[in-house]
């Protein structure tokens, strides 16, 4: 499973405004089911966060190389409105079962993951590294 947000989401609807936030938002959605199966899946959980589920995914490197084709997409410009706008994303990586055993808890560890990205310096992926208690 991977967690995507988009880094710094909020500047992009507080100077351009909210409808050109939504098109940006149907735009990233375009690039993210490019990138996947069509046995995987993609819901927007709210804002701009994405949770892709790659159902066919065998190993945890996979799952990584699947996050940085997906950064790379986002990382094009997007052409909106005649704007020409940049933004990237940062992922989080969890792994059934190994990292979890239920999906709350897959996307709550790939959360945390999107977390250690962003805050490691955004535009990046991370695998999740929390163990349980």
């Amino acid at each position: 499973m991977l967690f995507l947000d988009l880094d710094k989401f909020k500047q992009v609807n507080d100077s351009l405004g909210h409808a050109f936030g939504g098109k940006l938002l149907q735009s990233v959605v375009g690039r993210l089911l490019a990138c996947v199966r069509a046995s995987d899946t993609v819901c927007r959980l709210g804002g701009d966060e994405f949770v892709i589920l790659l159902s066919e995914i065998k190993e945890a490197g996979n799952a990584g190389l699947k996050a940085g084709q997906i950064l790379t997409a986002i990382n094009a410009p997007f052409e909106i409105d005649s704007h020409k706008i940049y933004i990237t994303a940062s992922i989080g990586v969890a792994t059934y079962p190994g990292d979890s055993a239920d999906a709350e808890s897959l996307i709550k560890n790939a959360d945390l993951a999107m977390y250690q990205a962003k805050e490691q310096g955004r535009n990046s992926y991370r695998f999740e590294t929390v163990t349980a208690n």
